[in-house]
């Protein structure tokens, strides 16, 4: 019922709110917060439709394409080819589905704070304060989003970000220009103190609570390389989240599982972002994949050689979580095979679906992520046999049994060993991109960041990236310079 009713407001909300909208404008005739809003439960109902915006989908499909994480799958028409070469402009699909997705979710959470002080909240103050909080949270996400893939340098408060929003505009005419990583993370940062005063209750994995919180706070501080400060926040949150089994691990994405999941969107049947009805296909399992896991319609996008000769022979559970080793066609003569896009298939199935095919939740924050941060603030600090400590604690509850221990022997090598582990932790998960961007200098990783195999780079006019190219932060979308006359573009695009 929760699901139904979340599909069903959130289309009545387009007639107040477009995701299209990277600036939410008012305009004349539209159905205003004051009179959209009437109760608490409409408040409750307009947070569902906020929630309803928030969609990862883009950064994994972007992530996957652009990094070492994929390669052209066995029957691709073209999918993907642009990213795979690095092409990359602001008419970009994925580009403006992270705007897009991203703003909407914005745009919806300030029409619910806005309202929020015209609405009697006596009937039910709880609810009332822990819809609130939520409406903040999810505003600090998607700034934090927009950030992340838009702005050239985390830890430079000065550098653009992206627009920052927080109420709606008057003038549709008036050029909004982007703001700095500085306003940005002092935005972010109000909004979750906010939250954290107003929320109230946990509902699940699947809605923003104190935790949710908390780990954002990690994340962001990571980032921006503080640290000592990503460290207790880390450190808090994993005395409550055990590292998953391989068992649980499987079972994770299936959405059986919620050991280490501290918060993940939801996906349903009937939702905004099911592109493709009721049948299946239309989620995140379909950027790989055309009908179901087992590639019975072809894939668009296989597993790179890289990572799997990377978990080829181990006991690894990444490596059968993410790769459907029974339908694969795993080609012995590879390297020597001219024909082998065709005679070796790596089929990913990270996303088989849990009730429909393809159909998952997206895992946005793991007690893992949190245990690799608590890897970076140590190496960061020199604390190089800490690192390893955290590093093989999850090897060895992905292997199933303890494993031989890293060691280094300088800040380099534990970063480029943080780097590895979460190429394969985080996989297909939207992070790869992000985390070469930010730590590929810290591990003094060669000219080329993004480890490809050379066959596949046979069929690519680029196989990588220089440390500094500016293709590791995404221009803004064309729709909004369109639109905007006051943006401004990244430098290279």
């Amino acid at each position: 019922m929760k699901n139904i009713f979340k599909f069903i407001y959130a289309c009545l909300m387009l007639s107040i709110v477009s995701c299209n909208d990277a600036i939410e404008i008012e305009q004349p005739g539209r159905l205003g917060a004051e009179n959209a809003f009437q109760s608490v439960s409409d408040l409750r109902a307009g947070l569902l439709g906020a929630y309803n915006f928030l969609d990862t989908t883009g950064e994994i499909g972007l992530t996957a394409a652009m990094t070492d994480e994929s390669h052209r799958g066995k029957d691709n028409g073209g999918q993907n080819n642009d990213e795979q070469n690095f092409n990359i402009n602001s008419s970009n699909a994925y580009v403006s589905r992270i705007w897009g997705s991203n703003y909407g979710a914005i745009g919806m959470a300030n029409r619910v704070i806005q309202a929020a002080p015209s609405i009697d909240s006596t009937e039910d103050q709880d609810e009332y304060d822990n819809v609130l909080g939520q409406a903040h949270a999810i505003r600090a996400f998607a700034h934090f989003q927009i950030l992340t893939f838009f702005s050239p340098d985390y830890t430079d408060d000065s550098a653009l970000a992206g627009l920052l929003v927080t109420s709606p505009a008057v003038d549709i005419f008036e050029p909004r220009p982007r703001s700095t990583n500085g306003e940005f993370y002092t935005a972010i940062n109000a909004d979750l103190d906010m939250a954290s005063s107003l929320i109230n209750a946990s509902e699940g994995v699947t809605f923003m609570g104190a935790d949710f919180v908390t780990a954002l706070r990690a994340r962001m501080a990571a980032y921006r390389g503080q640290y000592s400060v990503a460290d207790g926040y880390a450190e808090s949150l994993l005395a409550n989240y055990s590292i998953a089994t391989q068992e649980e691990y499987t079972a994770m994405f299936e959405d059986s599982d919620f050991t280490e999941v501290i918060f993940s969107l939801e996906r349903s049947i009937g939702d905004s972002y099911d592109g493709q009805g009721t049948e299946g296909g239309g989620w995140v399992g379909s950027l790989f994949a055309f009908i179901d896991a087992t590639a019975s319609g072809g894939p668009f996008m296989e597993m790179s050689r890289a990572v799997f000769n990377i978990l080829d022979g181990t006991d690894d559970v990444r490596l059968s979580r993410n790769l459907n080793i029974a339908e694969s066609t795993i080609d012995p003569t590879y390297e020597t095979n001219d024909n082998y896009l065709n005679d070796d298939m790596l089929l990913v199935f990270k996303y088989p679906g849990g009730t429909q095919p393809l159909l998952n939740d997206l895992k946005v924050f793991r007690a893992s992520e949190m245990l690799l941060i608590r890897a970076e603030a140590a190496a960061d600090a020199g604390d190089l046999p800490g690192a390893a400590i955290l590093l093989n604690q999850l090897r060895d509850a992905r292997y199933g049994s303890a494993q031989s221990e890293y060691s280094f022997n300088t800040q380099e090598e534990a970063f480029k060993g943080i780097l590895d582990e979460r190429r394969l932790e985080l996989l297909f998960e939207g992070h790869r991109w992000v985390d070469l961007k930010r730590l590929g200098s810290r591990a003094e990783l060669e000219e080329g960041k993004i480890d490809r195999d050379a066959k596949e780079c046979e069929n690519l006019a680029d196989c990588t990236l220089p440390k500094t190219d500016y293709r590791f932060t995404l221009p803004i979308p064309l729709s909004e310079t369109t639109a905007n006359s006051g943006v401004d573009q990244n430098d290279g695009y």
